[in-house]
């Protein structure tokens, strides 16, 4: 009848049936991961036997290494609760739902690598400011710090930079009482500005925790590029960077390769509308 619609799944050839050491030794997961992970919806559920034995099939083995890819550009638990999500019911629409997770997760590996290249640029801005002649970088600096003048097209509100560097402005606060990023204030209504050179600490300061590093550790590198002449943390804080972009970009090729697993996946095991 037309416009009825009706779902039918792609014809494949039979696989042999697999025991979960099977899918085991395939995967590089434990038995007992296997078992977790299909208890917890991660992978579709396997088919059980006359005898209650689980039996998988090719795809359990695909879907595992769609979950090893998410999980190592995304992290376990957001692994774990978007595959939940694909693999439960109904059982309609998944593949969009999956190209749209996705997309996001990429969207967001682009902006973490966004803020560390912007890192870079404002440790090459000190480096310039510290190599002028006779302090003239010192000085810029700290009248960047202690600025309390007119607006600025340069000054941001803790509101921008929050939003700039993908943070919660409390977040901000606690840096400010950790003494990094310290922003300028308007004396009359207690406001938070932050000038260019506060800026380029928040920046650095975001993509340095965003590596992992605790507070301590930042503070540490952070307070190098305010000694005297500012440069001696700036190779350690570069090689930071470096390897976060490293980080960033294994991270999205293991997010291209989960992204291709899953559509094989759920091109296998979901119904496909038809008229």
């Amino acid at each position: 009848m037309t416009g009825e619609r009706t779902t039918t799944r792609r014809p494949t050839r039979e696989s042999p049936p697999l025991r979960t050491a099977d899918v085991a030794r395939e995967s590089g997961y434990s038995l007992q991961q296997v078992r977790d992970l299909e208890r917890l919806g991660v992978i579709p559920p396997a088919v059980r036997s006359a005898n209650g034995y689980r039996t998988y099939t090719p795809v359990h083995v695909q879907a595992l290494r769609a979950y090893r890819g998410l999980a190592s550009a995304a992290g376990p638990v957001v692994a774990r609760r978007l595959l939940a999500e694909l693999f439960s019911e109904p059982r309609t629409g998944r593949l969009a739902d999956a190209a749209a997770a996705i997309g996001s997760l990429h969207v967001q590996l682009a902006r973490e690598r966004d803020e560390a290249l912007h890192a870079q640029e404002a440790l090459s801005k000190i480096q310039a400011e510290t190599s002028l002649p006779d302090g003239d970088g010192a000085d810029r600096h700290s009248a960047d710090r202690h600025r309390t003048g007119g607006p600025s097209t340069d000054v941001m509100t803790i509101t921008e930079l929050a939003a700039a560097l993908g943070v919660r402005t409390s977040t901000l606060r606690f840096w400010e009482q950790e003494g990094l990023a310290v922003p300028e204030r308007v004396t009359t209504l207690r406001a938070r500005q932050y000038g260019p050179a506060a800026v380029n600490e928040a920046r650095i300061v975001a993509a340095l925790r965003g590596s992992g590093y605790g507070i301590p550790a930042v503070r540490e590198v952070i307070s190098t590029l305010h000694g005297a002449d500012g440069v001696e943390g700036i190779p350690e804080a570069r090689r930071i960077l470096d390897w976060r972009l490293e980080q960033i970009a294994d991270r999205a090729v293991a997010l291209l390769r989960a992204g291709a697993d899953l559509a094989a996946v759920l091109d296998r095991v979901s119904p496909r509308p038809v008229t």
